[in-house]
């Protein structure tokens, strides 16, 4: 328990976090203040899943006893979460979870449905009225896969004869083998269906009316009773740890993506420096060694961006590794590159701006390539991983759209060079 409570606050208050990140998992940040007083209070959620009409809400009314979750006959009643408290437990601080059917949305709204169940519960009470459905099966996937306990509630049974019972009890425990245990699959009657009743008065007079049974849920509410005593702190303490997992990834992957926007314009920045720097310099071929260090300059400014900052060798070094991988897989290129450099030589007005855009053009584009490649490297711990530097940039190459860098490249230095 206290772990968890460590994992919560850490994400809280750990300040390496961007605020852009916070803002943008804003909802998430409130779920981890509610968890926290939630663990410091000793509560239990439990919530019922479930398709449309299965009877989840009348389950969970019949465990506390008294209606307090609205149950129809029209389709899909409940359309938000809503909670009760279930005093009938002795320790107390047991909340039970009503939400919408599982149906009543389609495709990735549903398993994010699932989800967000599973996220908010402690415990999770799936309820049935028969065989599982494929909507049914694929949902139950997604709560197995966020390693939520799970009770199969077989709910109405009073429609089915014994026999029927134990053919579908039968089914229920093929179908959920090896992910749910079989003790976990209780049969229930929360709101028995009304029957015909034949009354006689004193005087033999007979009177016809419908009355509904009484609630059969002591099997449902044995088995919570066990595994809240044997776990309810561990099944909270696993939830918190389990959202906490999740939310640090999150957090990990949008800094990562506010690091690779900030980096972007990073780049663009430096492209067109050495761009310009390039087109600029009357000193054939030298320029292109000059221009090195901008490179190392990005690097350098990248690294710091990343939290893995890079001495000046270090980053020479790597932008070396990236030049000679670019020149072995664009030989052609760097020979126009050169070539440009040399026509400078002896060239003046237009063609100087000419030969110098195309040229500074190139220098702009192999910027951009090295700072993509650095960017993977430094995202990855200072590391290339298993693919190394060749395939990386190979990747890099191949994947980033060349007419329109190029096109960029020689807009922004033109229009740069028409402004001085």
């Amino acid at each position: 328990m206290d772990a968890a409570r460590e994992s919560l606050r850490g994400l809280v208050e750990d300040p390496r976090i961007p605020p852009q990140v916070r803002e943008s998992l804003a909802d998430d940040y409130r779920q981890v203040e509610a968890m926290l007083e939630k663990l410091d209070r000793g509560y239990v959620y439990v919530a019922a899943f479930g398709r449309v009409s299965v009877g989840k809400s009348a389950v969970l009314n019949a465990l506390l006893g008294t209606r307090h979750f609205d149950t129809s006959p029209l389709h899909g009643e409940t359309k938000t979460s809503a909670f009760g408290c279930w005093e009938a437990y002795p320790t107390g601080g047991v909340y039970l979870i009503d939400t919408p059917g599982l149906n009543e949305v389609a495709g990735d709204e549903r398993e994010r449905l699932a989800h967000e169940v599973a996220a908010r519960s402690d415990l999770v009470l799936f309820v049935v009225d028969g065989d599982l459905t494929e909507t049914e099966i694929r949902a139950l996937r997604v709560l197995v896969g966020d390693q939520r306990p799970i009770v199969l509630v077989f709910n109405k049974i009073d429609r089915y004869t014994r026999a029927e019972q134990e053919q579908l009890l039968a089914s229920l425990t093929l179908h959920t083998h090896g992910y749910i245990d079989a003790a976990n699959i209780v049969r229930v009657s929360a709101e028995p269906a009304e029957h015909l009743v034949l009354l006689v008065d004193t005087d033999g007079n007979e009177t016809e009316t419908r009355r509904r049974g009484e609630p059969d849920m002591e099997a449902l509410r044995q088995r919570l009773w066990e595994l809240l005593e044997a776990e309810g702190e561990t099944l909270a303490a696993l939830n918190a740890s389990l959202f906490a997992g999740d939310l640090a990834d999150k957090v990990g992957q949008r800094t990562l993506e506010v690091k690779r926007r900030l980096g972007t314009r990073l780049i663009r920045a430096y492209c067109l420096t050495k761009g310009l720097s390039v087109a600029i310099n009357p000193v054939p071929v030298a320029d292109l060694l000059a221009a090195a260090a901008v490179d190392a300059g990005l690097v350098m400014h990248l690294s710091k961006l990343y939290g893995l900052a890079l001495s000046k060798a270090e980053a020479g070094t790597l932008v070396k590794t990236i030049m000679t991988q670019m020149a072995l897989l664009m030989g052609t290129v760097w020979g126009v590159h050169f070539l440009s450099s040399a026509l400078k030589l002896g060239t003046g007005g237009l063609s100087t701006l000419v030969t110098g855009t195309a040229q500074g053009t190139v220098a702009y584009y192999a910027t951009y390539v090295v700072g993509q490649a650095a960017e993977v490297y430094l995202a990855h711990g200072k590391s290339w991983g298993e693919a190394g530097p060749k395939l990386v940039v190979h990747d890099i190459l191949d994947g980033i759209d060349r007419d329109s860098i190029l096109a960029q490249a020689k807009a922004d230095i033109r229009g740069r060079l028409g402004a001085t």
